[in-house]
Order: C-alpha cells, then structure tokens, then sequence
C-alpha cells in the first residue's frame, strides 16, 4: 500500500521537492545555486495546496541526507526535521546518489548506474547500483568520495554489462574522463520525486528515523582512514 510521502532535496544546485498524496505524484522542480531556504518552503506550500492535502495527513518526511553540498544538506534536513517535529511524523533519509540511480532507471529504464556528484576539491562522490524495479537499488559499491583518476581502478572489478550501464550526476560532466565508455546519460541532478520509491521501500522496511536522530551522509568525514581496492 502507498503511503503519502513529502520528499526533499536540496542536496546539490537543484531544489525539489514530491508528494506523493492518495497515490498520487506531484512535483516542483528548480535551480536555485544560493537561496534553497526562499525556495524550498514556498514550494511545499504550493504542492500541498495543488494536491489538496494538508500536513496532517502525511505519513512521512523523506529528506536526501548527501552526500553533496554540505550548506545543502544542511537545509534539506532542517526542514525536514522542522515540519516532522510539527506533525510527530517519522523522517526517511534518502542518499543523493541513489536518488539520481533511480532517476536514471525512472527515465532510461537503466539496469545499472554508475553515479558520480562533483565533490569540488578535485574530488567526486561515487556510487554504483543494480537496479531491481519498484524502487528497489541494490548498491554495488560502498558510497565514497575519490579523486577521478581513481574512478577506473575503483570500478574495475563490477560486473557492468553494457549496454545496459548508465551514468548519473554533475560529476562526468565535471570530469569527462572518467566515463570509460559507459552509455551517455541525461540525468545530471538528482529529483525529489525519485526519492518517493526509495523512501516507500525503506518505510516498509522499518529504516525511518525520528526528527531528533536525523544524520546525514557526507563521506569526507571518514575518507582520510578508507583504503582502496587494491591498494
């Protein structure tokens, strides 16, 4: 059974949010580089209104918890703790990368995305998944955060079976060189509405959080002490 879902992410330039009401999708989309908090809260009051549906009568608060722009991130989950706290509803925390997986299977029909997001600092956030159906991802990789010469040898040992791999983020337009002959993709940010089966999925699963135990996902913290494959 569908629950309804409001998702949020303003984890990187683009600001979006989804609501999923009655089985129902609704979306806003936009990009915003500098002003997520003027945008983001209009926004949700104006997909609510649309769909007719009030606070209350949400089941959940899914948020992209990163990894991506740390200020992002940031505002995406004080929002989102902000209206959860409101409603004494349960948070969901969605990872940017999978989002854009999703957004990649949604649009191409893509069994396997590789997703990379500019890290800055000559560095990219990379994820890989298998794509299974109905919002289900299987990660092929552990999230991490590597410098893009690095991106071959990291992917070297998946079973990526073209044509049927697909790429996702700002992080191949950023550095090209990385795309080893992988498929050309269309998805370089990620969407609130692709959270929406993700968030579902891990709803049915029990992985919700409370307002007040809300993380997020920046992987910087922890790259100092992860090895390589291989190395």
């Amino acid at each position: 059974m569908m629950i309804n879902i409001l998702a949020i992410d303003t984890s990187t330039e683009a600001c979006s949010v989804a609501l999923m009401f009655n089985q129902q999708l609704s979306q806003r989309f936009t990009l915003s580089q500098r002003d997520h908090t003027k945008q983001v809260l209009p926004m949700i009051d104006d997909l609510l209104k649309q769909a007719g549906c009030t606070l209350s009568q949400i089941d959940a608060i899914a948020f992209a918890k990163g990894p991506g722009s740390f200020t992002g991130v940031r505002i995406g989950i004080g929002i989102a703790q902000g209206i959860a706290f409101g409603i004494n509803k349960p948070l969901v925390g969605v990872s940017t990368l999978a989002t854009l997986a999703q957004g990649a299977n949604r649009m191409s029909g893509a069994e396997q995305v590789i997703t990379a997001i500019d890290a800055r600092m000559g560095e990219v956030y990379l994820g890989a998944y298998q794509c299974l159906g109905n919002g289900e991802l299987s990660p092929m990789i552990n999230e991490c955060v590597i410098q893009p010469d690095q991106v071959a040898g990291y992917l070297a040992n998946l079973s990526l079976s073209a044509p049927a791999v697909y790429y996702a983020g700002t992080g191949w337009q950023t550095y090209p060189q990385m795309l080893l002959g992988i498929q050309d993709g269309k998805i370089a940010l990620p969407r609130a509405e692709d959270m929406l089966l993700i968030a579902q999925k891990q709803f049915e699963q029990g992985h919700i959080v409370s307002a007040q135990n809300v993380e997020a996902t920046y992987l910087r913290n922890d790259v100092t002490w992860k090895k390589l494959p291989g190395r």
